[in-house]
């Protein structure tokens, strides 16, 4: 009884402290947004040792819930506190010397920077799983043992000391820009999402996404599209998001007779999405701002029609297989309705964005513009939910969830500093582009299918951020050389580190929509990618027409054809992928209808023409014959006839 009591006490002690400790990296996120009064040491190395603390305690708490045998664990999160006490005090303690370049190392610093390492690597394991500690790890021994490699692959050598001084003690390195970026801007839009959720804003985005696409055969399916598109913007994590709306879409639209696997799919699918939608792009955008120096609201720009279109395929794809499967749209009675209380609620997410776009569009910092969306968006709640005010508990409650995500995505990126600091010391980056630009030759097309395949293996089981990061770390140098723009090459980077999550083997998205669907992860994958497949195209597309960014040299006539093509392109692979269009269709119309969509596309202009009229008499048969035209002579008749 005893043991049971002190097992007891140390569960709440911990789980307070943790909390406390990940509730106040909220609003230290939020505070630093709005008026970020704090020393550059103190904002990146003092956030950072907070993240790590909010961590460890999160995995203590649990500690005395299992046994005598876990109970000793213990022992190690201490280990990890100490050593994280003292390696980010030593920081603190030569920091000033550290920035003037007059401190001399010690062999005392080089052990105290491997213990923060050691600590930094261990919480991203426990919140990542195996890939990204892999990288990790692979690029710290690549930094000391690579000038024993062979090719492009050896450098010139780097101590033990060095390594230390460029990875740990320096901003080029685990506290390097992004960091800063993650500190300054991401953290405040993690509050923002999470908010939304605990002031009840959640549920009525996802009832007016069943409204609004009720009528639709697609019904629940659309609705997750819609809705996961909405909540991926805001939100840091595919994973996260694949959960967050899809405990509730994923059952309704098995419910309406689609296959579990393909219902998984179609929430992987939109989720993922989410990661390069504007507004806020899963937080991406911002560290694509800081990387590249190209304003934000550019990116935003030239990623928003592109975005579209994927969202518009998802919703094509959706439609030809409910009505394939004869799937009529929900009944009136029982589809929900929207009440004046919804209505009103609607407001908590509708102002805060709205707020965000025209702060921004005033010339305002992201910052900033995040800040007042978080300071509206809990007044809202205020004076709207009576719920809320009935039981405030919901905003500390959501800030301590804010914590607990703002806490895994600075050890991600502190993680990510790692590899970035490896990558500018060696300067393997440069040397691998221009390897990639000797085996691809004078081939743009060659170079950008080695790209894709990269950024899908190096992004896979990996948080977009990271992944990002990593991928154009990698194979941003290589593209650039071949002379696309900077803003374009990052955004098929941006593209293709997302679409890893839904790629099999890892596709975490997948694996995170199985354990709701309760299908096989690889099935869901499967069918994710071919829902998603124009995904796969657009930035293709992009490179190659970059009149779809708006941005870059942009002409109205180069516009309005990749629009037409990229849009028949999208009705003859969905149809092709799904077998159906107004009717079922034959083996080998499926395959022509997929090799017409890829040829539309094609940037040879004799073949783009030919195709696009052939494309466009297709699509036109396709839809006189879904108005129950047909137009083709059938046996016995020589004209068209109404049926």
């Amino acid at each position: 009884m005893n043991d049971t009591a002190k097992r007891h006490a140390g569960e709440r002690f911990a789980g307070i402290l943790a909390a406390a400790s990940a509730t106040l990296l909220a609003l230290l996120g939020v505070y630093i947004a709005g008026f970020g009064l704090f020393d550059e040491t103190v904002l990146r190395v003092g956030v950072y040792a907070l993240a790590a603390f909010v961590l460890i305690l999160e995995a203590a708490k649990f500690r005395f819930a299992d046994g005598p045998a876990r109970r000793w664990w213990w022992l190690a999160d201490a280990a990890l506190l100490l050593c994280l006490a003292i390696s980010t005090q030593r920081y603190f303690a030569i920091g000033e010397e550290l920035e003037i370049g007059l401190y001399f190392f010690t062999t005392l610093d080089v052990l105290i920077g491997l213990a923060g390492l050691a600590v930094l690597i261990v919480l991203t394991g426990r919140a990542f799983g195996p890939p990204l500690v892999v990288v990790c790890i692979l690029a710290l021994i690549y930094g000391l043992f690579g000038e024993y490699l062979p090719w492009i692959f050896q450098h010139g050598g780097y101590s033990l000391e060095q390594v230390m001084q460029v990875v740990w003690y320096s901003f080029d390195g685990v506290f390097g820009g992004p960091v800063s970026v993650v500190v300054t801007l991401i953290l405040v839009f993690v509050v923002f999402g999470v908010l939304l959720e605990g002031i009840g804003a959640g549920p009525v985005l996802l009832k007016f996404a069943f409204v609004a696409t009720g009528r639709s055969r697609g019904g629940p399916a659309h609705a997750a599209i819609v809705a996961s598109g909405i909540f991926g913007t805001m939100s840091g994590s595919v994973s996260g998001n694949v959960v967050g709306t899809g405990v509730m879409t994923i059952p309704m639209i098995v419910k309406r007779g689609l296959p579990a696997r393909y219902a998984g799919g179609i929430e992987a699918a939109a989720s993922s999405g989410g990661q390069f939608m504007p507004p806020i792009m899963g937080a991406v955008a911002f560290i694509m701002s800081d990387v590249t120096g190209i304003p934000y609201l550019t990116i935003c720009a030239a990623a928003l029609l592109p975005a579209l279109f994927y969202y518009g395929s998802l919703f094509v794809a959706v439609h030809l297989e409910t009505v394939k499967r004869g799937i009529k749209p929900i009944p009136a009675a029982e589809r929900p309705k929207l009440t004046r209380h919804d209505w009103l609620m609607s407001l908590c997410f509708v102002l805060p964005l709205a707020l965000v776009v025209v702060i921004m569009l005033s010339g305002r910092s992201p910052a900033l513009a995040g800040f007042w969306a978080v300071i509206t968006t809990v007044v809202l709640g205020l004076v709207i939910n009576p719920d809320l005010r009935r039981h405030p508990r919901r905003l500390i409650d959501a800030l301590e969830q804010g914590g607990y995500a703002a806490a895994r995505i600075v050890i991600a990126v502190g993680a990510i500093g790692i590899v970035i600091g490896i990558m500018n010391m060696t300067g393997l980056g440069l040397r691998f582009a221009g390897i990639m630009q000797t085996l691809a030759g004078n081939s743009l097309f060659l170079s950008l299918v080695m790209m894709m395949l990269g950024s899908l293996i190096l992004g896979m089981g990996m948080p977009t951020v990271p992944a990002y990061l990593i991928i154009v770390l990698v194979m941003g140098p290589a593209i650039e050389m071949m002379g696309v723009p900077t803003l374009t090459a990052h955004l098929f980077v941006v593209y293709f580190g997302v679409l890893s999550s839904i790629t099999p083997p890892v596709a975490i998205a997948a694996f995170a929509a199985a354990s709701i669907a309760r299908a096989n992860p690889i099935a869901i994958g499967i069918d994710a990618c071919r829902v998603a497949l124009i995904g796969f195209i657009i930035p293709f597309v992009l490179i190659y027409n970059p009149s779809l960014s708006l941005v870059i040299d942009f002409t109205a006539e180069g516009f309005v054809w990749v629009c037409l093509r990229l849009g028949l392109a999208i009705w003859l692979l969905s149809t092709g992928m799904s077998g159906y269009a107004a009717a079922r269709l034959p083996l080998w119309q499926r395959l022509a209808r997929v090799a017409l969509g890829v040829a539309v596309l094609l940037p040879e202009l004799w073949l783009e023409i030919g195709a696009t009229a052939i494309a466009m008499a297709v699509a036109g048969l396709d839809f006189l014959r879904r108005q129950g035209i047909e137009v083709l002579p059938t046996a016995g008749s020589t004209t068209a006839e109404k049926r």
